[in-house]
C-alpha cells in the first residue's frame, strides 16, 4: 500500500526519459504507448533496471559490485518509505512511482537480487525477467494470469540471445494473446523486435500498427 505521496523534480523525470531513450530505445518506444502516469512509472523502472545491469561493466571487482548493489538496496528502502529519498534522479523518480503505484521494497529488491547473481556467475534470465515484469504489471495495474504469463515470458526472452529457448518463450507469450489485457501492451511490444531486423524509423510504425491490432 502507498505510504505517503512524493513528487520528484521534473528534472529527474527528464533525466530518466533521456537515459532510457538512449540506452534502451526499443523498450522506451513501447513504454510510450502507456498512458500517464503509468508511462512515467515504466520509464523509471527501465532506468532502474539499466543501472543495475551496468554493475557488471562499471566494475569487475565482485566486492565493489556488491557495494554498488547494496547502495541500491538502501535507496529502494528510502524510495518506498515515508521520508524524502536520496538526491539521485533515478531514485527520486522511482520513489514517486513506487508510492503512487504501491510498489514494495520486496518487489524492487527482487530485481536487485537477480542482478547480484551476475556478479560472479551467469544472469538468471528467468528470475531477472520475471522480477522486472512483475513490477511493470504493478505499475500498469494489470492482474490477469494470461497477462502475467506473457509479460514474464517477454521479459525473460528479452535477456536471451537467439535460439530455440527464446523462441519457445515468445510462443508461450503469444499463446494466450486472446486473454491478455491490452493495457499490458507497452511491456509486450518489444517482442516484435526479437529475432528480426527492423530499421529505426520502422520500429515506431510497427509498434503502432501492432498496438492497434492487439499484437506483439
Amino acid at each position: 500500500p502507498m505510504i505517503t505521496s512524493y513528487a520528484a523534480p521534473e528534472a529527474s523525470h527528464r533525466y530518466v526519459l533521456d537515459l532510457v531513450r538512449g540506452a534502451d530505445r526499443d523498450r522506451f518506444l513501447a513504454a510510450l504507448f502507456a498512458a500517464e502516469p503509468a508511462r512515467r512509472g515504466l520509464l523509471a523502472l527501465l532506468a532502474f533496471d539499466h543501472e543495475l545491469a551496468r554493475t557488471r561493466t562499471v566494475t569487475r571487482e565482485p566486492m565493489l559490485a556488491r557495494i554498488r548493489l547494496e547502495w541500491w538496496r538502501e535507496a529502494v528502502a528510502e524510495a518506498v518509505g515515508a521520508g524524502k529519498p536520496r538526491e539521485q534522479p533515478i531514485v527520486e523518480s522511482l520513489s514517486e512511482i513506487s508510492r503512487r503505484h504501491g510498489l514494495t521494497a520486496d518487489r524492487l529488491t527482487a530485481l536487485i537480487d537477480a542482478r547480484e547473481e551476475e556478479v560472479e556467475g551467469p544472469l538468471d534470465v528467468m528470475k531477472a525477467g520475471h522480477a522486472l515484469a512483475d513490477l511493470q504489471l504493478d505499475v500498469l495495474g494489470v492482474r490477469g494470469v494470461a497477462s502475467r504469463t506473457a509479460a514474464r515470458a517477454v521479459g525473460a526472452a528479452w535477456l536471451m540471445g537467439p535460439g530455440p529457448e527464446r523462441d519457445a518463450l515468445l510462443a508461450d507469450a503469444r499463446a494466450g494473446r486472446s486473454e491478455v489485457d491490452l493495457v499490458a501492451l507497452p511491456i509486450l511490444l518489444p517482442a516484435l523486435t526479437l529475432g528480426r531486423t527492423m530499421s529505426p524509423w520502422r520500429k515506431p510504425l510497427a509498434y503502432w500498427w501492432a498496438a492497434r491490432r492487439g499484437r506483439y
